[in-house]
C-alpha cells in the first residue's frame, strides 16, 4: 500500500511538472495509448536537412549530430518512438530471425521512418504514425532496426497497412540511406554494417512491443525519471 501510495504522488509530481516544463520527447511523451498499431513519432530529421540532427538524451534537446555526407539525405520524416529502447529484447529477437549471435541492443530508442504525401518542412515535432514493416538493421554488432510507417490518416500512404504496398525502389532508397550515412569521405566501406532482410507488419509490431518493454526495464522507475538519471 505505502508503494502504490508514492508512486501515485511521483505520478502527480510528474504531470504537474509537465504543466510548465517542455516534455523529454523521448521519455516525456507517451508511445501511444494504441501502439504498436498506430504510434507516437518524434521527428528528428526531414528530407530536406542537409544536416543530420538527433536528439540529447540528457536534456531532450534537438543538436547537431554532423553534416550529411556527400548528398545523401533521408528520404523520409525520420526519427524515433518515444519510449522505446533497444536492449536485451530487441537483440535477442534480432538474433533469432538473423541467426547471428553476440548481437546487442544499440541502446537508443527505437527508429522509424514516417511516409507521408505532405510536405514537412521542419523536425522537433511529434507526428502520428501507423507501422507496416521495418528494416533489419546490424551496425557494428548492435541491433538498429527501423520501423517503416505511414503517417495516419494521410490522405495517400493512409492506407497501406504492409510493407509490400511500398514500391522496391522506395525501400531500396531508405536502404541505401541507412548502408551509407555514416560513411566518412575516404572512409567508405570502413563499417560494418548490413541489412539482413525486409520484415512485414507484424514483426513490426514484435519489435516495437520488445522495445517498449526493454524501455520499462530500464527506465520504468518514476523516481528516476524525475532525477534525470539518464544516459
Amino acid at each position: 500500500m505505502k508503494e502504490k501510495e508514492e508512486f501515485k504522488t511521483l505520478e502527480q509530481i510528474w504531470k504537474s511538472i509537465r504543466l510548465i516544463l517542455k516534455s523529454h520527447p523521448w521519455h516525456g511523451i507517451e508511445i501511444g495509448k494504441r501502439s504498436p498499431a498506430i504510434v507516437n513519432s518524434y521527428i528528428e530529421i526531414v528530407p530536406t536537412d542537409t544536416v543530420k540532427y538527433e536528439i540529447d538524451k540528457a536534456s531532450g534537446y534537438l543538436k547537431v549530430d554532423r553534416p550529411q555526407k556527400y548528398s545523401n539525405i533521408c528520404p523520409t520524416p525520420y526519427g524515433f518512438i518515444p519510449q522505446t529502447y533497444c536492449g536485451e529484447s530487441v537483440a535477442e529477437f534480432c538474433m533469432e530471425k538473423s541467426g547471428k549471435e553476440g548481437i546487442v541492443g544499440d541502446g537508443d530508442p527505437l527508429d522509424i521512418c514516417v511516409l507521408t504525401e505532405k510536405e514537412i518542412s521542419h523536425s522537433d515535432i511529434f507526428l502520428v504514425a501507423c507501422p507496416i514493416g521495418g528494416l533489419r538493421m546490424i551496425d557494428g554488432g548492435e541491433a538498429d532496426d527501423k520501423i517503416i510507417a505511414v503517417m495516419h490518416q494521410d490522405d495517400i500512404f493512409g492506407y497501406w497497412d504492409e510493407i509490400d504496398h511500398c514500391p522496391k525502389s522506395l525501400i531500396n532508397r531508405l536502404k541505401h540511406y541507412f548502408l551509407t550515412y555514416k560513411e566518412e569521405p575516404g572512409r567508405e566501406g570502413t563499417r560494418h554494417v548490413e541489412i539482413t532482410d525486409v520484415y512485414g507488419r507484424d514483426e513490426a509490431y514484435e519489435i516495437i512491443e520488445r522495445s517498449h518493454q526493454d524501455y520499462l526495464k530500464k527506465y520504468g522507475d518514476m523516481d528516476n525519471l524525475l532525477k534525470n538519471k539518464f544516459e
